[in-house]
């Protein structure tokens, strides 16, 4: 069974994420638990935050919260996943924060900004304005599951600073072949949630939030997708609730590369990270219009 990689808060309002609702989780680290590693030095990984009116009442206030994750890709463009973006009340606003805990800083502004949603977003994040591929969602052969936020690079400049990933160039991850691919080192970094824990009241994903980072390897390659095995014997960690939308790197010709993006996996998180290519024509024909290829 596979489950899309959206937060707790996410899945409350989007369809797409229906089969991803989880327990409210305590905020710690994040990815999974095992292998894992906090990713200070991932400064161009970022949390996805997002406003938006849950209950149809403007008397009430909206929600806010970071709801996935994604990747700078140059000053002013933030990569994330269309099932991010999309399915939303009407008056969704969306930001991005470069923090290390986002989690930690939206818990402090919450306590400045009680019943101020857009405050307690622009404590932590900027602004920006999401685009989505158009053909999202297609057939599970190519869902077109990826999404850009165009941000003010004067702005992000002026909170944060960053060294933008490293595009792969067309091709890149076919060209390797079987054997170059079983033996590329993998990264998957993000903002999710931990494995699944069994309690009294069910199963729950504790922590999120916070940018952390786990190795991954090779498992398969298709026509839109890599998948990469979270195996913990093999030494492994990966992706969970949260991490859509999240950098899964590649180290190509000695350089850290964003091969891809996180989308779905298995229910639990213990065994595949299923991502998105950004070596394919389809993905880069989307960021074409946002970012110098390679």
């Amino acid at each position: 069974m596979t489950a899309v990689r959206t937060t707790t808060a996410m899945t409350a309002v989007t369809a797409a994420a229906c089969a991803a609702v989880i327990a409210t989780a305590i905020p710690s680290s994040a990815i999974n638990s095992y292998n894992a590693a906090p990713a200070p030095e991932r400064t161009e990984v970022g949390a996805l935050v997002a406003t938006w009116d849950d209950d149809a009442d403007p008397a009430t206030p909206d929600r806010v919260d970071w709801v996935c994750s994604g990747t700078m890709i140059d000053a002013d463009t933030f990569l994330t996943a269309a099932h991010c973006t999309t399915d939303w009340p009407a008056n969704v606003r969306f930001y991005v924060s470069l923090d290390q805990d986002v989690q930690a800083g939206l818990d402090r502004a919450t306590a400045e900004h009680p019943g101020d949603p857009a405050a307690v977003a622009r404590s932590v994040a900027v602004e920006g304005t999401a685009h989505s591929h158009p053909a999202y969602p297609g057939p599970a052969s190519d869902p077109h599951d990826i999404s850009v936020i165009e941000l003010p690079s004067k702005a992000v400049k002026a909170r944060w600073s960053f060294t933008p990933a490293t595009l792969p160039t067309a091709g890149a991850l076919a060209a390797l072949g079987p054997r170059g691919l079983n033996s590329t080192a993998f990264l998957t970094a993000g903002y999710g949630t931990q494995e699944a824990e069994r309690g009294p009241g069910g199963q729950t994903h504790p922590g999120g939030g916070v940018r952390m980072k786990a190795p991954v390897s090779f498992n398969a390659l298709n026509d839109a997708w890599v998948r990469l095995a979270m195996t913990a014997p093999q030494g492994n960690g990966g992706a969970c609730y949260g991490d859509s939308g999240g950098p899964n790197f590649a180290t190509l010709n000695g350089k850290l590369t964003l091969v891809a993006t996180t989308i779905t996996g298995d229910t639990p998180c213990y065994a595949t990270n299923v991502t998105y290519r950004l070596d394919t024509p389809g993905a880069r024909d989307f960021l074409k219009p946002f970012v110098q290829l390679p």
